[in-house]
């Protein structure tokens, strides 16, 4: 366990923009950043970033907190594998503390399939560049491909030797269970138990995910078995780190290159993405062999919205193509595709340009998405049946285009370059449309109502939900203002000295007084660490919570503070004492009503069920007592009396 000094360096040290620039293309928006929200479908900026809180909001879903609940969030890590991500990355020495033998029990499952990943990069990259047939087999073949040291280094490009369980025997031998090494798919395991290696006599490439955590690994088959073997290329099996349509190989490599020129190209394989960056071009992924996917798309989107399909220019390469088109345009990209031609493919391209020669190429040979549909779809076409299907096809993938100026513009371009009127081809196209969106509206309607459904089930009302809600703005009290003064000059009963009280303090002052208490155990514990640094010099509330190690309470106070950085500081008003102490008092009123109501309905409840006499005596009085108490409580509050 990291101990607390270290935690505060971490969190000290910690540049937000810094941290979610690698994630999010962040652009500048006054004191602020934006971006589109990689925690859902986000189509316009909602994402904001504020440096000077050192926290992010998104104002469409909701989602908030700091650096860290960031990385947890994002890369779906515990609290203690974030900070160490951030203490990596500014360069602090991260001190633990032995763990206890039931945390060590506690230790989560994909924890140790990431460390089991991990190592298995390194051994077989130590076969690759010291063991006699890893330099003699897996170097030779990556030096056949041109790849230089530093680019064999940079993608952690490995070997794994020809027997078939010296993997295996490895990974036991240096302390790796078994388990995962099956859960991580780098073994196999027979009925009797025996481990075999999935990879062996294969050069490997390891998948890295944003973060740079290797999640899987994708292995070539070199030797002469070669001959007749249909799976040359062979990729770990799907696992609670890794899902093949979720990832994508070089995106860790790519991430900054891509938001730098806010581009990114698309190719097939491991060596088209390896040779781009020898060549000089960093901002390339590979799909490597799956079909595109909406979770793969929504990932490249983080970073930008322009996209160029770089594949082979032969059949397959073709309905590469097409298939990822239209999840493209759907989700808001920007389509090019470039197809080489005469057989070439990305590899061999870079090897034989340079990256500023490479880019221009792309540049003047890439074309938009409808011009390469037409080509491919209509090219020597002449039966009338297979052409209209053809231009069906086309219009419907205009269709799915969200932008309508954008989506006009290429249907003139489809009506100019078919032939076809173009008042014939709005009316395909708005019939297209109207289909999908009324399949939207179903779909929005049936989740809708099984939402509703579940909540009811496991979220029904109850009386306590008003009291939850003044509850809640208490708590954001004493977040944005624990610290500030609203009662001066008190008389301390026990000592006779004159003390003045916070807004975290006078809040529990008062509720004590009738014996009242929050009834969220997070509300609790915001109120009594508030209360506990008090005293505290230079203490701020809303800096201590919000970046506050327990990640309930960190995100908790990012929502409740949200609106204080978004707006810009010139845009604030800052609340004056007396009005601060007003809302505070009225907040206390209100939370003691609602104890009441809450309190009242309880006994009416129970009076409704109650045989005993005397009992019933008893609970009539308490009822007369708390309906009194809502009556004073009313005028206090300017309400009308309640009888």
């Amino acid at each position: 366990m990291i101990d607390r000094p270290t935690v505060d360096r971490i969190l000290e040290a910690t540049n937000i923009v810094d941290v979610i620039s690698e994630y999010v293309s962040l652009r500048k928006a006054g004191t602020s950043y934006k971006g589109l929200c990689p925690f859902h479908d986000d189509r316009t900026p909602s994402f904001s970033v504020s440096p000077a809180k050192g926290v992010y909001k998104c104002f469409s879903c909701g989602e908030a907190g700091n650096a860290v609940n960031f990385i947890m969030k994002h890369d779906q890590m515990t609290y203690p594998e974030a900070l160490k991500v951030l203490a990596k990355k500014y360069g602090i020495e991260v001190k633990e503390r032995e763990l206890t033998t039931e945390e060590k029990q506690l230790e989560n499952e994909r924890e140790s399939m990431f460390l089991v990943n991990e190592w298995a990069a390194k051994h077989f990259s130590d076969i690759l560049h010291n063991h006699v047939d890893g330099k003699a087999i897996g170097l030779q073949y990556f030096r056949s491909r041109g790849f230089r040291d530093d680019i064999i280094e940079k993608f952690q490009l490995g070997f794994c030797l020809t027997g078939k369980q010296d993997f295996a025997n490895a990974a036991l031998k240096a302390g790796y269970k078994a388990e995962y090494l099956v859960k991580t798919g780098l073994c196999f395991e027979r009925d009797n138990g025996e481990l075999l290696d999935r990879f062996n006599g294969r050069v490997i490439f390891p998948w890295l995910n944003v973060s740079g955590k290797v999640i899987a690994f994708g292995g070539r088959l070199l030797d002469s078995r070669t001959k007749g073997i249909s799976q040359k290329y062979v990729n770990s099996p799907g696992s609670e780190i890794y899902q093949k349509d979720h990832a994508l190989y070089g995106i860790y490599q790519a991430k900054k290159a891509i938001a730098k020129f806010d581009l990114v190209y698309m190719v097939e394989g491991y060596t088209d993405v390896v040779s781009m960056h020898q060549c000089g071009i960093e901002n390339v992924v590979a799909n490597s062999g799956t079909a595109l996917s909406v979770f793969q798309i929504k990932l490249l989107r983080r970073f930008t919205s322009n996209i160029v399909l770089l594949y082979d220019g032969d059949e397959a390469g073709q309905h590469a193509a097409l298939r990822g088109t239209d999840m493209l345009l759907a989700e808001g990209m920007n389509v090019k595709v470039l197809l080489l031609p005469d057989g070439k493919d990305p590899d061999e391209l870079a090897r034989n340009l340079t990256a500023e020669a490479f880019r221009k190429y792309i540049e003047e040979n890439q074309t938009d998405f409808i011009v390469f549909k037409i080509n491919v779809l209509l090219k020597g076409v002449t039966d009338p049946v297979k052409r209209s299907e053809a231009i069906n096809s086309i219009v419907q993938s205009i269709a799915v285009i969200k932008d309508p100026i954008l989506r006009d513009t290429y249907l003139r371009e489809c009506a100019h370059r078919t032939g076809m009127k173009e008042n014939t081809l709005i009316a395909q196209m708005n019939r297209f449309i109207y289909n999908d969106r009324e399949q939207q509206r179903k779909e929005q309607v049936r989740e809708a109502e099984q939402t509703v459904s579940e909540e009811q089930v496991l979220r029904p009302a109850t009386p306590m939900q008003q009291a939850s809600k003044v509850e809640t703005m208490l708590v954001q009290a004493i977040v944005r203002d624990g610290e500030k003064i609203i009662i001066r000059n008190v008389l301390n009963d026990e000592t006779g000295e004159k003390i003045n009280l916070n807004v975290a303090q006078y809040i529990a002052y008062d509720l004590g007084l009738d014996n009242l208490s929050f009834k969220n155990p997070l509300s609790v514990q915001i109120l009594t660490e508030a209360i506990e640094h008090s005293g505290d010099e230079n203490f701020k509330a809303e800096e201590y919570f919000t970046h506050h190690p327990d990640i309930l309470i960190s995100t908790l106070a990012v929502k409740l503070s949200v609106d204080r950085f978004q707006l810009s500081e010139s845009m604030q008003m800052k609340e004056r004492e007396v009005d601060l102490r007003d809302r505070i008092m009225h907040l206390i009123l209100d939370y003691r009503m609602d104890y009441v109501e809450q309190h009242l309905k309880e006994l009416q409840a129970s009076l409704s069920t109650e045989s005993d006499l005397n009992k019933t005596m008893e609970i009539m009085g308490e009822i007369k007592k708390m309906q009194d108490m809502r009556n004073v409580l009313a005028r206090k509050l300017g309400n009308d009396i309640v009888v």
